[in-house]
């Protein structure tokens, strides 16, 4: 029987070395490590998005049962909704029409589990693809951390979110007054799309050699499973309706919330969940750090003229993004202004009536709704904004900057030439979404007038979202390690500007936010004062972060 101990030649005693861990073990050594660190450095990002999510959701619920308070309203709405293909396809069918549950959150199912998605796979690879081309991985990994460690720290901290956030979520819409089962239901069918597509990042992480393409490549398999999901909703009995069984989008509608839940679905996404996150796990071991499974596509052997810029290379370094905004605002165009003809039966009811003239202008229950949605796309268009602006931070940290100004290029004609792209990429988005909406309505209403007032009142959305740019701007020049807290204000203006009316909340705090200071078009009173002074808020503020980063130290 072995003591522990050893005699040598000269009679000395030693003591025995423990046996090494195995080789499987220490794949994993350093995952609770790069766990805290994950949680330290999303400490703002992380609690900010279960915010928006959670109040959503509670926020959605309150107010849709305020509006239809009885079964004949609910049935109602339930009919005009399950019978327009167009919102069926955007939202998805209302399950049970006689349900509070369903009708309250029917906008908000498909749709919140996508958005859900998409915070998971920015997570994801903000943790693995993004840490290995920054070089961070590789510093972290000349430690006591093991091959797998990075990855599993990721998909810890990444599925943990997406967990605590469906709970969260079934809180409060526990707390709106819904049924406990279906909230709960509700809250975990959010977190399971997004733990499924935390392991669809973790494949696309394995593949490629940029945080962009994993992304990329993550978010068309996202928009791939919501056109299935579609495809399955629009469908009759003799339609493709299992299409929807072929997306974790659709796996959230089917575990059917608020309608008879159907627990074992979950098990469907587990096994999914599972099988992707074994393969990421295979291709770590399959490729060397840095690399990528899938090989770069070379490039021209000289550079076009037009790189010789700044503007030229930002808009390079841009413009798969704004590309893939561009038709994300065409397809919401089209579609919102398709509903141009279901607006008076969907909104059939005077508790619907009253909120939508509250939340979007005051010149007919049509202008409302359009007025309504484009305050929307406002929010939306500040986040491609606010992200294009951010790009300045994220080259700056990964010491792309430094080189380059390191030529006769300038810091503010640098930093220039993205703030630039960021605001004539908004009024491009802006253009594109009003076109396309005046287009979609004018040929559902047969009155093409619409096409010039809801292009004016889209791109009267633009000063708002100026403001936003230079808060980022500021930010970066001021303040840059906390750029980050540009999403914090955004969505601080989104829940005290925009569900100010729902919560009755005092007119001085509604106006905190710019976009409380758009006018309400189409069929609101056009005032060019509001405009002017953002405008000029917007322009203050980007000179103010341009004058700061000049005279700071580049990090």
């Amino acid at each position: 029987m072995s003591t522990g101990t050893s005699t040598g030649a000269t009679g000395t005693l030693r003591a025995a070395r423990p046996a090494p861990a195995p080789a499987r073990a220490r794949a994993f050594t350093g995952t609770w490590p790069l766990v805290r660190l994950a949680l330290r450095r999303d400490r703002v990002l992380i609690p900010v998005w279960l915010a928006v999510f959670v109040v959503l959701a509670g926020s959605t619920a309150s107010s849709t049962l305020t509006l239809y308070p009885d079964i004949v309203s609910r049935r109602q709405i339930g009919v005009t909704i399950n019978g327009n293909p167009a919102m069926v396809a955007l939202y998805g069918k209302v399950l049970d029409i006689s349900s509070a549950g369903a009708v309250a959150l029917f906008k908000v199912n498909a749709l919140g589990a996508a958005l859900v998605a998409v915070l998971t796979m920015i997570l994801l690879v903000r943790h693995t693809r993004a840490e290995e081309e920054a070089g961070r991985l590789e510093l972290i990994g000349a430690g006591v951390v093991g091959r797998v460690a990075p990855l599993t720290a990721a998909l810890a901290v990444t599925c943990g979110t997406a967990v605590t956030l469906g709970v969260l979520t079934g809180l409060s819409l526990v707390a709106a007054g819904l049924p406990v089962s279906g909230s709960l239901a509700f809250g975990l069918s959010w977190a399971l799309t997004g733990v499924s597509f935390a392991a669809v990042a973790a494949v696309m992480a394995q593949l490629t050699t940029s945080p962009r393409g994993a992304t990329g490549l993550t978010a068309a398999v996202l928009g791939a499973t919501y056109l299935l999901r579609a495809v399955g909703d629009v469908s009759d009995a003799h339609g493709p309706r299992w299409a929807s069984w072929l997306s974790p989008v659709g796996w959230a509608q089917q575990v059917r919330p608020f309608a008879g839940v159907r627990w074992w679905v979950f098990l469907v996404g587990a096994l999914f969940t599972a099988l992707a996150t074994a393969g990421a796990y295979a291709l770590v071991g399959r490729r060397d750090l840095g690399a990528g499974l899938l090989a770069d596509r070379g490039g021209r052997a000289e550079a076009t003229r037009w790189l010789a810029s700044p503007f030229g290379l930002a808009i390079r370094l841009q413009r798969a993004v704004l590309l893939s905004w561009t038709a994300g605002f065409a397809v919401m165009g089209l579609i919102v202004g398709s509903l141009a003809n279901s607006v008076q039966s969907f909104l059939d009811t005077p508790g619907a009536r009253d909120m939508i003239t509250k939340l979007g202008g005051h010149a007919g229950l049509l202008d409302a709704f359009f007025g309504t949605e484009l305050s929307i796309v406002a929010i939306i268009t500040a986040v491609f904004g606010i992200q294009s602006v951010l790009r300045l931070r994220a080259e700056e940290t990964a010491l792309h900057a430094e080189p380059l100004l390191a030529t006769a290029t300038g810091r503010r004609r640098w930093a220039l030439s993205h703030v630039t792209v960021a605001a004539l990429g908004s009024v491009w988005l802006l253009f594109v979404v009003g076109l396309t909406m005046g287009l979609s309505a004018a040929s559902t209403l047969n009155d093409y007038d619409q096409v010039g007032r809801l292009l004016g009142a889209a791109l009267a959305q633009l000063p708002s979202v100026l403001v936003m740019i230079g808060i980022a701007v500021a930010a970066f020049g001021l303040v840059p390690r906390l750029v980050a807290a540009s999403w914090a204000l955004l969505v601080g203006f989104l829940l005290v500007g925009e569900l100010g009316p729902l919560f009755q909340l005092d007119q001085p705090v509604m106006d905190v936010s710019p976009f409380a200071h758009t006018p309400r078009l189409p069929g609101g009173a056009f005032t060019a004062t509001p405009l002017a002074w953002l405008t000029v808020v917007g322009v203050a503020l980007v000179v103010l972060g341009l004058e700061a980063f000049r005279r700071r130290d580049l990090d």
